[in-house]
């Protein structure tokens, strides 16, 4: 079992929470690009208020805790760690929930080198407890926008958390997949599942794209973000996201652990 006041210790001590890596000029240029509408930014996020740059500041100060101050424009971003522990109990308390019932669950991740750990976790303790935990669309093809132009990837399950790998890139077993906010992946799942008559996911767990697209469908979605990742919090804000989580989203693979236990002793799931 991990204590509140461990794991606060343990977010600030490898800067989960506190002091992260993340830096404000980063922070700030998302915010920039997502007041400008780029769908790099939106992660499949519809926003529907007039969330301009200042906005987006006051937003992520409440959200995450980050200085609200527009003139600050240097130096590295702060999460306070007394929001992320809030938002971790309020992302347990909804996988508890579709736990207690059965509910069928989706998982994914943009960030599969560090996060995948923490949801093929969360994963196996849903399976355990009764849920179905979907794979569909393995192996089907999305062609996604990145920085070096469009690129085709195929979608992966490794523990049955959903990732996307650039085509060419090894299978399962080799490296752990690509790095991307798209919401192509989740949209690709989410029809294919439809298409074979479901069944359909009641919680969708995950980061970027896939909680943001899953969310704006009309899913239940909850998932982790950095203080450069405004389109969680908006979702959050507007009601399309129903949690998210602020901590540093790329730190060692390691360092999520004591979360997951903490996560899954809240959510009545220790194993």
């Amino acid at each position: 079992m991990v204590s509140v006041g461990g794991l606060r210790a343990h977010l600030v001590g490898v800067g989960l929470a506190g002091r992260v890596a993340t830096s404000r000029e980063v922070s700030l240029r998302s915010y920039r690009l997502f007041a400008a509408r780029d769908p790099r930014v939106l992660m499949g996020i519809d926003p529907q208020g007039d969330w301009g740059a200042r906005e987006l500041v006051a937003l992520m100060a409440e959200k995450c805790g980050v200085s609200g101050d527009p003139l600050l424009v240097q130096g590295h971003d702060v999460i306070d760690p007394e929001r992320t522990l809030t938002a971790l109990d309020a992302f347990a308390a909804r996988i508890g929930a579709v736990a207690r019932r059965g509910g069928p669950v989706l998982l994914g991740t943009g960030h599969p080198h560090r996060l995948l750990g923490f949801y093929a976790d969360l994963a196996d303790a849903l399976s355990a407890a009764g849920c179905t935990v979907l794979t569909p669309a393995q192996g089907r093809c999305v062609d996604i926008t990145t920085r070096f132009g469009l690129r085709t990837h195929n979608l992966d399950y490794v523990r049955r958390v959903a990732l996307v790998r650039e085509a060419g890139s090894e299978g399962s077993g080799g490296e752990p997949g690509a790095h991307t906010h798209s919401p192509l992946p989740v949209r690709t799942v989410l029809a294919a599942a439809a298409e074979a008559g479901g069944p359909l996911p009641e919680l969708v767990i995950g980061d970027h794209g896939w909680v943001c697209g899953a969310g704006q469908l009309g899913f239940e979605a909850i998932g982790l973000a950095d203080t450069d990742d405004p389109a969680l919090f908006v979702g959050e804000a507007e009601g399309v996201v129903s949690v998210a989580v602020p901590l540093d989203d790329a730190v060692r693979s390691d360092y999520y652990r004591p979360l997951t236990r903490y996560v899954l002793n809240r959510a009545c799931l220790s194993q």
